[in-house]
């Protein structure tokens, strides 16, 4: 029996991973779920917002559903997201982007780069160091071609003409893929944040760096409607953790206006993860029939709320049942 991690974390996160977990329990009743709270708000309670015994918890787990998580602009707060990657070594953020006449997955590598965690503030200057290895490149190249063998074309999203870090990114992944007779394109990221929203059934796997890849990813949501549509997966050779997109709101949240899609949509990358693709594309196509129906939330249109849309999405599934 799969034993599955609930983490609400922060602001919207208390509103649609609830949502999302109702539809999972739909779907799998015989799956073992539990909570696991980390996040912005256990800092403010007792000063620690992921705690080793956290981590622990999470690592017994077969697959994590995440919401969202508050990360404040404090000189001595660490990241909880960026804390679980690391230590479950989570390396590749897998952000699919579909609709009608394209599909786009951006694979984004997910432990370093910017996100390293390695910085000083001073009272004159701040660093960040962007960390670029071979062994983070050439894993999270592998995985991006063999999701092009099995889809169409693979792109290497970089800036090589600015940064040498990424010349060194672009140079292996180039390397991996022609080793794996994929034939592999590349392109300036600025230039393909433009593209991808003017062309995007030109593009079907996308491979880059960590913040080029959360913030391509952030642009590519314009095509299907928002921040609000967009799971992820974020995986490992032996962990899992899937969570929407969109970050924990504090602007929207307590409202029940969030739109709950994105967390539904990582619930449904977990059922596939786990090997249910049935149940994956039970929960897909309940959305597409709610949706279809009129039932939107404020963000497409809509005036239904976060709750009053997940449970329209709920009644989809329980009438497809049998």
């Amino acid at each position: 029996m799969p034993k599955i991690a609930i983490v609400e974390g922060d602001g919207i996160g208390h509103e649609v991973i609830p949502v999302a977990r109702k539809v999972l329990e739909l779907i799998h009743p015989d799956y073992e779920y539990y909570n696991v709270d980390v996040g912005y708000h256990r800092w403010e309670e007792i000063g620690c917002p992921c705690a080793d015994r956290d981590i622990a918890v999470l690592k017994e787990a077969d697959a994590i559903l995440f919401g969202a998580v508050t990360t404040p602009p404090m000189k001595n707060y660490q990241s909880v997201i960026l804390r679980i990657r690391k230590e479950l070594d989570l390396y590749a953020n897998l952000r699919p982007v579909k609709a009608n006449g394209f599909d786009i997955m951006i694979v984004r590598e997910n432990t370093e780069g910017l996100y390293s965690g390695i910085e000083e503030i001073g009272p004159d200057r701040a660093t960040t160091l962007r960390v670029v290895t071979r062994k983070g490149t050439e894993r999270i190249a592998r995985l991006a071609i063999q999701l092009a063998k099995a889809r169409k074309s693979l792109t290497v999203g970089h800036k090589a003409n600015v940064l040498k870090s990424d010349v060194f990114f672009r140079d292996i992944c180039l390397a991996e893929a022609k080793a794996a007779g994929i034939i592999c394109n590349e392109k300036f990221i600025d230039a393909l944040a433009l593209d991808i929203l003017q062309h995007p059934e030109s593009y079907d796997v996308v491979v880059t760096t960590n913040i080029f890849g959360d913030i391509l990813s952030d642009v590519a949501s314009y095509l299907v409607g928002g921040l609000g549509l967009l799971p992820s997966e974020n995986i490992g050779d032996r962990f899992a953790l899937f969570e929407p997109v969109h970050g924990s709101a504090p602007d929207i949240a307590g409202k029940n206006i969030a739109n709950p899609i994105a967390a539904i949509r990582s619930a449904a990358m977990l059922l596939s993860y786990l090997g249910d693709v049935v149940g994956a594309e039970r929960i897909e196509h309940a959305i597409q029939q709610v949706v279809t129906k009129g039932v939107k939330t404020r963000d497409l249109g809509g005036t239904a709320g976060t709750r009053e849309f997940g449970a329209a999405v709920a009644n989809a599934i329980n009438l497809t049942k049998g």
